[in-house]
């Protein structure tokens, strides 16, 4: 019996030992990983730089901490105080996430600086054989301002969460493309630039033709290969409303050969004409939202077609590539 307990003992010693090398080589192939992504170039993959980065966790998780993150992408620098990632070991495809506030943006074309506050940000990422399968981020209290003069605010919310899903139904295994759908929401939404009183925000996506494997992103550029796999974007529904006054968008797009927009989106309101007067003047007013019926709502519909966005059949605008 002495001897059974001796063995087992030992062989529950070897475990651990054995357990205790492997996490630490995993842990060294993380931080090899993350510390390779200061060497991308900024343009085709954006570089990401910490302060310092630790990887802990164990004996059973991977905590990835990067402490004053930097992340270059063409022109634009953001600063964030410290991101966080954790993944158990014996799910490896759902990773939680974190990050402290707040986060500065730098434009270094334009010369633009603001910045993105908030008392709370989690997220959660689940992959299905490298596919997204659900991002979801939640915001307590986001605050985004301009600081390139003072502190101005540009708009919050007392709440915002964001949830991209996998549509199955619409996957190309043969071709390597999925679909995601878009949720996006915003409680009270304050922008004192553009909304004259706090307003619930809806937004919802759809979006096809996308690699689906997201190991290959980066490897081509975004949108030249969208367009050529025949990527269209389903506008389901954009909705606002305070109460007094609402909008509805929906709508489908796309992009031509030479990367002009296509398609159209169709625009219904109430009240909002009244609301954004002192923000966007005629005759753009009426272009956008179109002339109120017997009821006082407004409907249009807005054309992107041959680089030109039209209002119904008068044309608005030239339009650039995209590219």
């Amino acid at each position: 019996m002495k001897k059974r307990i001796i063995i087992l003992g030992a062989v529950v010693l070897l475990v651990v030992l054995v357990w205790t090398g492997a996490w630490h080589v995993l842990a060294g192939q993380i931080r090899q990983h993350v510390e390779a992504l200061a060497f991308a170039d900024g343009e085709s993959t954006p570089r990401l730089t910490c302060d310092r980065l630790d990887v802990g966790g164990f004996p059973f998780r991977f905590d990835i901490d990067c402490a004053d993150a930097a992340i270059l992408a063409g022109d634009m620098l953001v600063e964030i105080p410290g991101l966080r990632a954790s993944a158990m070991v014996y799910r490896p495809n759902h990773v939680l996430a974190s990050a402290l506030g707040p986060a500065q943006f730098s434009d270094a074309f334009t010369g633009q600086r603001q910045a993105l506050a908030w008392e709370d940000l989690e997220a959660s990422l689940r992959l299905e054989h490298w596919r997204i399968a659900r991002l979801s981020i939640l915001v307590e209290a986001p605050s985004w301002s301009d600081r390139l003069f003072g502190d101005t605010l540009i708009a919050r919310s007392p709440h915002l969460e964001a949830h991209l899903l996998d549509m199955p139904e619409l996957h190309d295994s043969q071709a390597g493309r999925a679909a995601l759908a878009l949720y996006l929401r915003m409680r009270e939404l304050e922008a004192p630039g553009v909304l004259t009183s706090p307003a619930n925000v809806e937004i919802e996506l759809e979006a096809t033709a996308l690699r689906d494997d997201i190991r290959d992103w980066g490897l081509a550029p975004f949108l030249p290969d969208w367009q050529q796999a025949g990527g269209r974007l389903r506008i389901v529904g954009i909705r606002a409303e305070d109460g007094a006054a609402d909008l509805n968008a929906s709508g489908e797009m796309a992009l031509n050969a030479a990367g002009y927009p296509t398609g159209s989106i169709d625009i219904d309101s109430l009240g909002v004409a009244e609301r954004i007067g002192p923000h966007l003047e005629e005759p753009w007013r009426t272009l956008v939202l179109g002339v109120p019926d017997t009821e006082g709502r407004h409907k249009n519909r807005l054309t992107f077609a041959g680089g030109g966005l039209s209002s119904g059949l008068v044309p608005v605008a030239t339009l650039p590539p995209l590219f």
